[in-house]
């Protein structure tokens, strides 16, 4: 008997520490899942069994594991908001949610978290949403491998896939987002992680992000949205080894820099975008290592941009390596490889000898006059950037790269 007992509080105590296991199924005696919600005391675990669940604006104020098993769907009914939750502590895993409200006046989401700290959502399939994962006033929350998709076909009338307003410490890892007006939107977000999500087919961005500092984004692909990234008003962002690729329109671009400051940009690769880096206003940016190949636009400088360091790219078979529509520069160029260099390299060193100068008049032109960029292959355009590099008038005389690279900065 008294080896027994120890055993017996042991039990007790997972028990208290885990909770207990509530099931949710059609033939059960639980069967919805708001109603087990209900009867979850704190720390319980709910699991959906398969079956399709209609029901929307289901409130979860306690700290619950709730997880669905295949075949298992919460169908909002174009209703509402389906999940909203306001606990610490919380998970969320394996649940597939189809058919959330559309409103032009609220913010109904697949899942809505406000106010909760130290949260997981994971594993989720989310279908035909308005907004996808909403999380407001939160913290600590992790938001991995979970799949957001809909059908937007404008933007006023379609929300983000994932979307974070004034949060902190949070991991957004391995997510699928598309057909969204944006795929991931931070506003007031710092400290966070964002990695190794694909970003696609998205009407305006595949990453938004304003007034976030302090944030890292890696190993991420944005590939075919209307824009790739913008990154608006924020500083000490980090973006390493992300992928912006065939992000194609008219005033497109892989990434979109507006008043940032003090950020590292680093191992990216840019490929076939209209405009691969838009930047304005921005300041003390060291863009090193990253791939431009095959873009219109490899970089466009708008203005009001000092202090930048570019080393150690690799610009390839772009149209316009550089627009730059001023005659001040403080920014450097140095040790870039550059295939439209014609220099030559007699020590052999691997430096070319002769500075290149990636401003063409051209670029300037079409900057100022959008509809030359017809002429772009033709003998006239030749003839100018060639005045223009002998006697240079119209772009900054300072803006060289005093050692241009003769191969690849790296592979």
């Amino acid at each position: 008997m008294k080896r027994v007992l120890p055993f017996f509080l042991f039990f007790l105590s997972i028990i208290s520490v885990y909770g207990e296991q509530i099931e949710v199924c059609p033939s059960c005696e639980i069967q919805t899942v708001q109603d087990a919600v209900d009867r979850a005391r704190e720390g319980d675990q709910i699991l959906i069994r398969e079956g399709v669940y209609k029901e929307h604006d289901i409130i979860i104020a306690k700290s619950l594991h709730i997880s669905g098993e295949k075949g298992a769907v919460i169908d909002g009914e174009n209703q509402g908001t389906v999940l909203s939750v306001t606990a610490d502590e919380f998970s969320l895993k394996g649940l597939t949610i189809i058919n959330v409200g559309q409103s032009y006046t609220k913010d109904f989401a697949g899942i809505l978290i406000h106010g909760s700290d130290d949260f997981v959502l994971q594993d989720n399939v989310l279908k035909d949403v308005f907004f996808g994962i909403l999380i407001e006033k939160s913290g600590n929350g992790t938001v991995h491998n979970n799949r957001v998709s809909s059908r937007a076909v404008s933007q006023a009338s379609s929300g983000n896939g994932i979307h974070l307003w004034h949060c902190s410490d949070m991991t957004i890892s391995s997510n699928v987002v598309n057909g969204l007006r944006d795929g991931i939107y931070f506003e007031f977000v710092k400290n966070s992680k964002v990695f190794e999500n694909n970003s696609h087919d998205n009407l305006r961005y595949g990453l938004h992000f304003m007034f976030s500092n302090q944030n890292a984004y890696y190993d991420n692909v944005f590939r075919e949205n209307g824009a790739g990234v913008a990154i608006m008003f924020s500083k000490f962002v980090e973006m390493y080894r992300n992928e912006f690729l065939h992000n194609w329109g008219s005033a497109s671009y892989g990434l979109l820099l507006k008043e940032i400051y003090d950020a590292e940009i680093e191992d990216n690769l840019f490929e076939q975008n209209t405009i691969g880096i838009s930047v304005d206003g921005s300041t003390r940016i060291n863009y090193k290592n990253n791939d431009f190949l095959r873009n219109g636009w490899a970089i466009k400088i708008i203005g009001a941009c000092y202090e930048n360091v570019f080393s150690e790219n690799n610009f390839m078979n772009n149209a316009l390596d550089l627009s730059y529509n001023s005659k001040i520069n403080s920014n450097r160029f140095d040790r870039n490889y550059w295939s439209e260099y014609a220099g030559y390299d007699l020590d052999r060193d691997g430096i070319g000898d002769v500075p290149y100068r990636p401003v063409k008049l051209f670029s300037y032109i079409v900057h100022n006059t959008p509809e030359t960029i017809i002429l772009l292959r033709s003998l006239f355009v030749d003839i100018i950037n060639f005045s223009e590099k002998v006697s240079p008038v119209f772009t900054p005389d300072n803006l060289l790269d005093n050692n241009p690279l003769m191969r690849k900065a790296h592979d």
